[in-house]
């Protein structure tokens, strides 16, 4: 029975990636990749490293398991089970290499898959918050900075904000990509001794023909830090579905109710109250950003080993990879479905703007008072006082300008009812989104 989410709620296709027999397969891809090497060189007769692939083959989790409850080393474990399915030359499996040579270079493998799936969910939120911002760069809303209307918007500006960031996103994910994917066939402490002082070579071949780059140093693992930046990476990722999805459920309030998840015609909100919409989804979506946020600071922890190593990295990171990938995966997944399935309530979009009593045009007004020769700081001080009056008395902002004979000085009543019109006071929102996202 499974214990973790991980295998059940919030499993998707990055588990195949993580799971014991995809680590087995990553291991012994790399003990081939040493017996070509050896064998390229000279140092083994090439029948060795073929029976040696083909022995890999055979190779089962079970047996690998068996050999590890009576030996307590997984990764020798696995160099006997290898070992024992060669007929002639298994003596030479796991030639001169050490543990980490081996574990740390599959690592490398899975990462760079993984980021490779990741890569994939985030194109495909790219190219949602694209569709969304084209379609509603002319959506005016209201903007709302501490909680409060503040200034005309639109819906393409916020997608598009997005859909920048995500761009950002696989910059990063490019970069960690390049960061994570390097191998090591270092020996012990690094210094190669077991090679003979073929080691570079043999480094060099084995990455090769995997298809990463050989460490320039390590001591007996490849440094953390590497996977620190990775894990950052899907930190990063995580909180900008994080901030998306938080969005989403403040203006999913009810009292708000401009854009709403995704909501099943037999979905529940409630166990109680059956006329919920709760924003489940978006919610789970916040909750999660934490643990992947979480493991930067376990990953960080593993960069100052003792000396040339020690082990108090491996256990947690047992966790932190699979994990981090697994929720960043799903998180994906589920943004992409909300992203999708969004609902917009064009209404209470319009009656939001109006919502203030025209208020938030007082910055407008106070432009052109300025433009038309009153001091800025004395045209803020009139509008201040003028919306303060206003929300005071419960009367729209522009009756209560119609009364001061100060505004009515720079600006007609007549021009004054055309400049409320806040689908009028979007400034460059529409390039913008074009110039971001493309017309």
């Amino acid at each position: 029975m499974a214990v973790s989410p991980l295998e059940g709620r919030y499993k998707t296709e990055m588990n195949e990636l993580f799971d014991e027999e995809a680590k087995l397969a990553s291991r012994l891809e790399v003990e081939v990749a040493l017996a070509y090497a050896h064998a390229e060189l000279k140092n083994i007769p090439v029948e060795a490293a073929e029976e040696i692939a083909s022995a890999a083959k055979k190779v089962s989790l079970k047996r690998v398991d068996e050999i590890e409850a009576e030996i307590h080393h997984d990764l020798m474990a696995m160099v006997k089970a290898l070992s024992e399915n060669c007929k002639k030359y298994g003596g030479y499996v796991h030639y001169g290499a050490t543990s980490y040579d081996i574990e740390d270079t599959a690592t490398a493998l899975l990462l760079k898959r993984a980021l490779g799936l990741v890569r994939k969910r985030l194109l495909e939120t790219q190219g949602i918050l694209k569709r969304h911002a084209q379609q509603h760069k002319e959506t005016v809303c209201i903007a709302r900075t501490h909680g409060q209307h503040a200034v005309p918007t639109t819906y393409g500006m916020k997608f598009a904000l997005w859909f920048a960031e995500i761009g950002r996103h696989l910059e990063r994910l490019e970069q960690a990509e390049k960061t994570i994917s390097v191998g090591k066939m270092s020996g012990a402490a690094g210094t190669m001794a077991t090679f003979q002082g073929k080691g570079t070579k043999i480094q060099g071949l084995v990455m090769k023909r995997l298809g990463l780059e050989p460490a320039p140093i390590t001591n007996q693992v490849i440094q953390r830090d590497r996977h620190a930046q990775v894990l950052f990476a899907l930190a990063l990722i995580a909180s900008t579905l994080e901030k998306i999805a938080k969005e989403i459920r403040n203006l999913q309030r009810t009292e708000i109710m401009e854009v709403a998840e995704p909501f099943a015609s037999k979905q529940v909100g409630s166990s109680t109250m059956p006329q919920k919409r709760n924003p489940h989804k978006s919610e789970r979506v916040c909750s999660l950003a934490r643990l992947v946020r979480a493991n930067v600071a376990v990953a960080l922890e593993n960069i100052a080993l003792e000396h040339e190593r020690d082990l108090t990295n491996s256990a947690n990171e047992r966790f932190i990879f699979a994990q981090s990938f697994i929720l960043t995966d799903y998180m994906l997944k589920e943004t992409n479905k909300i992203l999708s399935g969004l609902e917009f309530f064009p209404e209470n979009i319009a009656r939001n703007l109006e919502l203030t009593g025209g208020a938030v045009m007082a910055e407008k007004i106070m432009i052109e008072l300025t433009e038309r020769g009153m001091g800025r700081q004395e045209a803020h001080e009139l509008m201040r006082r003028c919306s303060l009056e206003a929300f005071k008395n419960k009367k729209k902002l522009i009756e209560v300008l119609k009364e001061q004979e100060e505004v009515r000085k720079f600006i007609p009543v007549g021009e004054l009812e055309k400049m409320f019109n806040p689908r009028n006071y979007i400034g460059e929102a529409v390039q913008i989104v074009e110039r971001v996202v493309g017309k």
